[in-house]
């Protein structure tokens, strides 16, 4: 997805750096290479997140001030993680108003949080007792490198609509489920991931239509070569296609996000129609009902 070269994007909500200390908790869209082998196996993440021990911040600032038009967007990832949080604000003021916005974290090296230390193994993530979004741009290598994915642009752009999705479900109460019940094919964790995915999809079948503070529309319409890089981002942190490269066999009982196709299923959901509030997941029969 193209944004338009002359879009304004300065006030996008995205900064380097981070701060503060606390209680560790899971992540968003998947703890990446160790912690994702944990998480997945039943173990707990947060021992990889650091556990609120206050730990020295390796944390490298992002500098992101000469980030301010789309052609920066299109041109650097860390440019086109603010112009997308601008174009997803954008968005949710508009679908869930009663959601106040958040903002991305960009960080290099390791990161000081509310929900407890995180380093670069970790992949991108929410927290919910700051409201922010984590994310160390290096995983989009690791995600096209290790895990699959096309790397094309929107699908770094779907793993940060996936993590706002988790802000939206922290105002909705959805994100509680997650915590709840933990894992298994049919889980709360399952059922609030599946639900970010099509948030995600949601947004991006209206990104077309987000504007920058100047009234002007962000982002060119998305094409099918878009589509498909989201989808191959969504596939490629499905629980079975994780445990397939991590441990060789597909355990589904040890499920956190849910398998490619429902991740996949439920992405298109949201993209094909449009509206978030076909994002039924937590009321679904079945996370197949997609």
């Amino acid at each position: 997805m193209t944004f338009r070269e002359n879009a304004n994007i300065g006030s996008g909500r995205a900064r380097g750096g981070g701060g503060g200390g606390g209680l560790a908790v899971g992540g968003g869209i998947g703890a990446l290479l160790l912690a994702l082998v944990v998480l997945l196996l039943g173990g707990d993440p947060g021992a990889i997140l650091g556990g609120g021990q206050q730990t020295e911040s390796q944390a490298e600032n992002v500098d992101l001030a000469q980030c301010q038009t789309g052609a920066d967007a299109n041109a650097r990832v860390d440019c086109r993680m603010k112009a997308t949080m601008l174009s997803l604000e954008d968005y949710w003021a508009e679908t869930y108003p009663k959601a106040k916005p958040t903002e991305a974290i960009l960080f290099s090296g390791a990161v000081s949080t509310q929900c407890g230390q995180a380093t670069s193994q970790v992949g991108p993530f929410y927290c919910p007792l700051d409201q922010k979004i984590y994310l160390d741009t290096s995983f989009f290598d690791q995600l096209e490198g290790q895990l699959g994915a096309d790397g094309g642009n929107f699908s770094q752009m779907y793993v940060l609509a996936h993590e706002y999705g988790h802000h939206i479900q922290n105002y909705t109460g959805a994100l509680q489920s997650s915590q709840q019940d933990p894992k298994g094919p049919e889980s709360g964790a399952v059922r609030v991931e599946l639900q970010a995915d099509c948030f995600a999809g949601a947004w991006a079948g209206n990104a077309a239509t987000t504007k920058d503070p100047d009234g002007n529309t962000l982002l060119e319409p998305l094409t099918e070569e878009d589509v498909n890089s989201a989808i191959s981002a969504a596939s490629a942190v499905g629980d079975d296609s994780i445990q397939e490269k991590m441990q060789g066999q597909v355990t589904p009982h040890n499920w956190t996000h849910g398998s490619a196709e429902q991740r996949v299923g439920w992405f298109m959901k949201g993209y094909k129609t449009g509206d978030a509030n076909q994002c039924n997941t937590l009321q679904a029969a079945s996370v197949d009902d997609f």
